[in-house]
């Protein structure tokens, strides 16, 4: 019997179960016009319901804030737990750049993957130890998280050395952290310690077996990064005395030209999140956008003459030491215009710069979220 057939004959029945005759104002065909009525508007509800899943901007804004009720919400929808967001990569991704525990327990429970990666093969792992977020660190090598990858690949190691994290580096380090691991292009966490100048995190890797001595891919190591950004008290750190005094003789500008990581200024960020959040309710502004990208501007904008002193090669390197205070020696760079900072290994560490999300075009598609202007690691 067809589902029509069935329909034509169907009867209405009164409280007794009493068939009741037809109405001769609603025949059959009428009856079944309305019952697929119905059923194209329940599926269209269905599909009502199924379109209020997010798509990446608004997905991604919504973690980053640390909406926990929509996340939930969406996931109950069927949202899959490891769906990309326009910038960082998956909600577990977010959640750990933000170190928002919670909101990471609900994306692995719901089946997100705690080794995914992003279109960058960045891993959550990464995103925690990039911003320090040490109990999210802690909390993803509990459940599993990979502490060391497979052939040439950034770490966790890397990008928590990079941000000057002692903290995480340690933890990670006495988790397994293989101290000498390469990246993409075979630097290491000792390279990336010397290009930013964290002399404390490069004392941490050296005790721990740190090999000065490994080149990447273009035959650069240690003391050609610290020597091209002008980290020479690392510079000495990670090289013999002979050696030391070689690349000081030679000067910074032996080594290339440096590369600046610069954190993301306050105004800058305060911009990019009011624009984010004003993309998805609809309401970006030409006023807003511009404002962004005039701030943006002014900070990729070489920086003053003022900071280029001492590029000349130096004259010579100065080196002072008693017989009776062993480790106590001092070295200084001689220049034509005058001495340059004392190097001295109790001399205080440059203050460290905390990473933050990457300043992005207003539709863009990733972080490097997440990352430093204008370097990344």
């Amino acid at each position: 019997m067809t589902i029509a057939h069935d329909l034509a004959t169907m009867r209405a029945f009164d409280a007794t179960d009493k068939p009741l005759p037809m109405s001769p104002s609603r025949p059959p065909s009428d009856r079944l016009s309305r019952w697929l009525a119905a059923l194209l508007a329940a599926a269209a509800l269905a599909a009502a319901a199924r379109a209020e899943l997010p798509d990446p901007v608004r997905f991604g804004a919504a973690i980053e804030a640390g909406d926990i009720g929509a996340a939930r919400a969406w996931l109950d929808e069927g949202l899959d737990p490891n769906f990309l967001g326009d910038r960082i990569g998956t909600g577990l991704m977010i959640a750990a750049w933000e170190g928002n525990l919670e909101m990471m327990e609900l994306f692995v429970s719901r089946g997100a993957d705690v080794n995914g990666a992003n279109g960058s093969h960045e891993q959550a792992l990464l995103f925690a130890a990039w911003r320090g977020r040490l109990e999210a660190v802690r909390w993803l090598l509990d459940r599993g998280a990979q502490i060391n990858r497979r052939g040439l690949e950034w770490s966790a190691l890397h990008y928590a050395t990079f941000a000057g994290h002692e903290d995480v580096v340690r933890v990670l380090l006495e988790r397994g952290a293989d101290v000498n691991a390469r990246s993409t292009n075979g630097s290491s966490p000792l390279m990336m310690a010397a290009r930013e100048g964290r002399e404390r995190v490069a004392g941490i890797l050296l005790e721990r077996g740190a090999d000065p001595a490994t080149m990447n891919d273009r035959g650069e190591d240690a003391l050609s990064w610290a020597m091209r950004h002008d980290n020479p008290r690392i510079a000495r750190m990670v090289a013999s005395p002979e050696r030391f005094a070689a690349a000081a003789r030679s000067g910074r500008e032996a080594f290339g030209p440096a590369v600046r990581s610069v954190p993301v200024p306050e105004r800058i960020d305060a911009l990019f999140r009011e624009m984010r959040a004003a993309e998805v309710e609809g309401r970006l502004t030409d006023e807003l956008r511009n404002a962004y990208f005039a701030a943006v501007s002014a900070l990729e904008k070489p920086p003053p003459a003022a900071e280029a002193v001492h590029r000349e090669p130096p004259k010579a390197l100065e080196i002072t030491a008693r017989r009776e205070a062993p480790g106590e020696e001092s070295a200084v760079l001689m220049y034509e215009r005058g001495p340059s900072e004392p190097i001295t290994r109790s001399a205080p560490e440059a203050q460290p710069v905390k990473p933050v999300k990457s300043v992005k075009s207003v539709k863009s598609t990733k972080p490097k979220a997440k990352k430093p202007v204008t370097a990344q690691p």
